[in-house]
């Protein structure tokens, strides 16, 4: 398997394949771009189908964390870790541990935190081995609520532009995945008096919005063709594909996972059925501005850190407009704005 033809694969700086007998590790770190600084991004520990398709995931996201940080204007560049997680084995302290080591070989180009299969308690393990770790509790915790309030931030700009509303109280949000972040976004939009259609593959996570906030359950497969104004994807990526992009029923895609477009022409026909698209690694990123505020000199400040996450709003404000302005799908402007400053750095 060759790593510079894999798919996803756009220049990365460097590849670790990393391995430890003992605890059976098997990760891959992707380092894509330190031109602005260290890489940045999450561990996601999943059970993948084979080692190519962790490959390509660990590609994909390591480079929209790159355009994220450069979106979020952050002095930071873009990484991300994979654990080949094995189905008959659990996750241990030791294997996290096993992984702090790995990610300490780097010498500092690549900081972790949590995300996807993870959590605070993992990172104080990956701590005992190494300091490049972000996502502890003592400092920003569980960046969940941060994403989510940025996606909910987002929204507001998304339906402010596309529907010309300023409020959501009423506004129809079928909602892909409500789990860490997607039940947080739930919360916010339920405040706002939005009516939400809620999916999950876990039927406790989808009861529990129901019950909290009135939510109504859609099948996992149904999701796509909810009649409503704005789908918000809060699972995995690659949602937006040859086999949903049709059956899209919205006027907005506004979420919170990675990678929501399955190809770059995805986006394309989204803006040619008048869907308006907010660029997932713009709108998604309060998880990482809330990780970099942890490494401010000073300690952490949630204030400061979520004044800096609500700033996304006035992002996709400005970025739907100069997409409008230059002709372009708004991710195409968007990309074209990280990397200006991408070369900037440079």
């Amino acid at each position: 398997m060759s790593v510079f033809e894999a798919d996803g694969f756009d220049h990365h700086e460097q590849v670790v394949f990393a391995s430890d007998a003992a605890t059976g590790l098997r990760a891959i770190i992707a380092i894509h771009d330190t031109r602005r600084g260290p890489a940045l991004g999450g561990c996601r520990y999943w059970h993948y189908p084979d080692e190519r398709a962790a490959l390509t995931d660990v590609l994909r996201l390591s480079r929209g964390m790159t355009y994220k940080a450069a979106m979020a204007d952050l002095p930071l560049g873009g990484g991300k870790t994979v654990v080949l997680a094995d189905p008959a084995a659990a996750k241990t302290p030791d294997l996290m541990r096993a992984l702090g080591r790995a990610v300490e070989r780097l010498g500092g180009r690549y900081i972790v935190a949590e995300d996807v299969g993870t959590s605070p308690a993992d990172m104080a393990e990956v701590r005992k081995e190494t300091r490049h770790v972000s996502g502890l509790d003592s400092g920003g915790g569980d960046p969940s609520p941060a994403t989510a309030y940025g996606v909910w931030r987002g929204i507001h700009a998304a339906v402010n532009h596309r529907l010309r509303r300023n409020r959501l109280d009423g506004l129809r949000v079928a909602v892909q995945g409500v789990g860490h972040v997607g039940y947080h976004l739930c919360r916010h939009l339920h405040e706002d008096g939005a009516r939400l259609y809620v999916s999950d593959v876990r039927a406790a996570s989808v009861e529990r919005a129901a019950r909290e906030f009135g939510a109504t359950p859609v099948a996992p497969e149904n999701i796509h063709d909810v009649e409503a104004d704005v789908f918000a994807p809060c699972a995995l990526g690659a949602v937006v594909n040859d086999r949903t992009v049709e059956r899209l029923r919205v006027a907005v895609v506004a979420g919170s996972a990675n990678n929501q477009l399955a190809q770059d022409r995805h986006g394309d026909r989204l803006a040619e059925r008048g869907i308006l698209y907010a660029p997932d690694y713009v709108i998604n990123a309060g998880g990482l501005i809330n990780v970099q505020h942890e490494r401010m000199e000073g300690g952490y400040d949630r204030a400061a850190a979520y004044a800096h996450i609500g700033r996304i709003e006035r992002t996709l404000v400005e970025l739907f407009g100069r997409a409008e302005r230059d002709g372009v799908p708004p991710h195409v402007a968007a990309d074209r704005v990280a990397e200006d400053r991408l070369r900037a750095a440079a």
